[in-house]
């Protein structure tokens, strides 16, 4: 799904999203049904990354949690960063990119609309899930190097 469907999708569950101009570096917020993505993004991969760690706060997280320097807070935003990756760059989306053809990062991470940066943040999620790979059917993924191999 790309950004702009994932912003109908949003708006058949509720969900407001508007691109607005942030004071500072912010890229993305989340409150009460309503998402605010950055002007700033110039790229709809970009702003696909940002659009589903905001739905994930949605999902995941509750309250005011702008200040990272409280470690519940922390736990938040790691919350709502995993349940995004899971969903923009599955196990099976990694496997399925490697029956594609997609040998490296950044062939990865224009096959799955997302940004380079992006891709570097979820293998490193998985890794800390899960170790250093994760067997899925016939396959084995390897997080570091990142290596998809095809058991026989």
């Amino acid at each position: 799904m790309d950004y702009e469907q994932m912003i109908i999708k949003a708006d058949e569950k509720g969900i407001e999203v508007y691109e607005v101009n942030f004071k500072g570096n912010g890229k993305g917020y989340y409150s009460d049904n309503v998402i605010g993505i950055s002007k700033k993004l110039t790229t709809n991969s970009e702003k696909r990354c940002i659009l589903i760690e905001e739905i994930g706060h949605l999902k995941t997280t509750s309250g005011y949690i702008i200040d990272q320097s409280k470690i519940e807070n922390r736990k938040q935003e790691r919350k709502a960063r995993a349940w995004g990756y899971e969903r923009l760059v599955g196990i099976i989306d990694l496997i399925s990119a490697y029956k594609y053809g997609v040998r490296n990062r950044f062939e990865l991470a224009e096959y799955l609309d997302v940004t380079e940066e992006y891709i570097e943040d979820v293998i490193k999620y998985y890794k800390e899930k899960y170790g250093l790979y994760c067997e899925i059917d016939n396959y084995m993924v390897y997080f570091e190097p990142l290596v998809v191999l095809e058991k026989f």
